[in-house]
């Protein structure tokens, strides 16, 4: 009785072997060498910046559209997709850098807190429950999504301000972008010696009730818009943006916003600037020499 189970067992092995054989035959695919060699240049970021599940399946694409064309991975940058270039056999056109930027200037100080939140520390959970501490529904819940997604330990939140800051090992995968539930992250140019300028908010209220929660909220006054001389600036739904394509970094919207909602990164004091400040100490100063002139 045994040896027939066993002899049983064995033919079932045997035939179930022989299928499995002719299925693998059928069904099998042969994969171009090239996934692999796409692969093997690639950071193994898995982070999904480019837009894929993974570095395998970003390489498969690039191997299945036989292009560049329309792939970029952030990670690795213009030096990786110029090896991957090389694999492919394409000549490969550098892009420029990007890096998360905050769209909220929304700080303690700038957005006095109005109530106080005791639920789940989540960005995306606290944004279906209130407006956030300082009363504006577009503007930072600092609670640290975008760092918790963050693969690079290049985002961190500011315990004085209360919002995010975006440090140079931004790989601008877009992590960030996708975490946080207000939209408030944009990923944009690092810009010529990292100098770049944008609205720091996402505020789509009119202006009265934009500044009633934040003082450096955009109003949507229009005035950055016609000084910009590149039409780089538009104004829809109370909401300036600069595009960062058109923009030549020259900083008269900057000057003219009425509340400081324009920032202007890594740029040096204007000299205007400068001299005024000195004009004015220079004023003082003799002010104060002619009062002391005067008591004598």
């Amino acid at each position: 009785m045994i040896l027939y189970s066993i002899i049983s067992l064995g033919v079932i092995g045997v035939i179930s072997a022989i299928i499995l054989f002719f299925v693998a035959k059928k069904f099998n695919v042969v994969e171009d060498p090239r996934i692999d060699e796409v692969e093997e240049v690639l950071p193994a970021a898995n982070c999904g910046g480019c837009g894929y599940p993974g570095c395998r399946n970003f390489a498969e694409e690039i191997v299945k559209a036989e292009s560049v064309s329309g792939f970029y991975c952030p990670v690795g940058g213009n030096d990786v997709m110029a090896e991957v270039g090389k694999v492919m056999g394409l000549e490969v056109t550098a892009q420029k850098p990007l890096i998360a930027v905050i769209r909220c200037n929304g700080t303690k100080k700038n957005s006095p807190q109005k109530s106080i939140y005791d639920g789940i520390e989540s960005c995306a959970v606290a944004h279906n429950l209130f407006a956030g501490e300082g009363g504006c529904s577009y503007g930072c819940l600092g609670l640290g999504d975008c760092v918790d997604a963050c693969d690079f330990d290049a985002i961190h939140m500011d315990p004085e301000t209360g919002l995010p800051v975006v440090n140079d090992k931004c790989t601008a995968c877009g992590a960030c972008v996708e975490a946080c539930p207000r939209d408030i992250i944009e990923l944009r140019h690092i810009g010529p010696k990292a100098k770049r300028i944008f609205v720091s908010c996402v505020n789509k209220e009119k202006g009265a009730k934009a500044v009633k929660n934040c003082k450096v909220a955009c109003i949507g006054c229009g005035k950055c818009e016609k000084v910009c001389d590149f039409d780089a600036i538009t104004i829809e739904n109370n909401l300036a943006y600069i595009d960062y394509e058109k923009c030549k970094l020259c900083r008269k919207c900057v000057t003219v916003c009425p509340t400081n909602a324009i920032w202007e990164i890594n740029f040096p004091l204007k000299k205007v600037k400068v001299d005024k400040v000195k004009r004015v100490e220079a004023k003082v100063e003799k002010e104060k020499k002619s009062e002391n002139k005067t008591d004598n």
